[in-house]
């Protein structure tokens, strides 16, 4: 039976998040890190893009951690020189977290390539495209963050 074109981008979709995931754990081993490490440092980094001021607590919730599994990923993160603790100097009582330059840099010579040519590729796309493009992948991300009580059943079907 033929696949309808819907579940056809759904299959690309997964293709593209598995290989994502795999380079993903190729940048943590290469550096040195957990892949949980990894994923905290691109919420650190989206927290910084969006102006979002990024705590422990902040920063478990995202991962899905205990405070005990967030302040390890933190020290881990921390001895290695990707990020920094500093006192919020509007309330000195609040530990902010911050991507380290050298940890940025690090990323941007192993993803700098996707992501040029992924802005590239884009960049090829009309308007009316790119919108389309960015609608359905902030929609699969909104199903994603919904507790709809089938987590983890999108990567397993066939």
């Amino acid at each position: 039976m033929a696949e309808s074109p819907e579940m056809r981008v759904f299959h690309l979709l997964r293709e593209v998040t598995v290989e994502y995931g795999l380079r993903q754990a190729e940048f943590a081993t290469r550096n040195g890190m957990h892949p949980t490490d990894v994923r905290a440092l691109i919420c650190l980094l989206d927290a910084e893009r969006d102006g979002t001021d990024a705590t422990a607590g902040w920063l478990g919730e995202r991962l899905g951690l205990n405070s005990a599994g967030t302040t390890a990923v933190v020290d881990r993160l921390e001895r290695l020189g990707h990020v920094a603790r500093s006192r919020d100097a509007r309330d000195r009582r609040r530990v902010l977290l911050t991507v380290e330059d050298r940890a940025k840099e690090l990323g941007r010579a192993h993803f700098g390539p996707l992501i040029d040519g992924t802005v590239a590729l884009l960049g090829g796309f009309t308007e009316e495209e790119a919108r389309g493009v960015r609608r359905f992948l902030t929609g699969v991300r909104d199903l994603m963050d919904g507790d709809d009580g089938t987590s983890g059943a999108a990567g397993v079907s066939s």
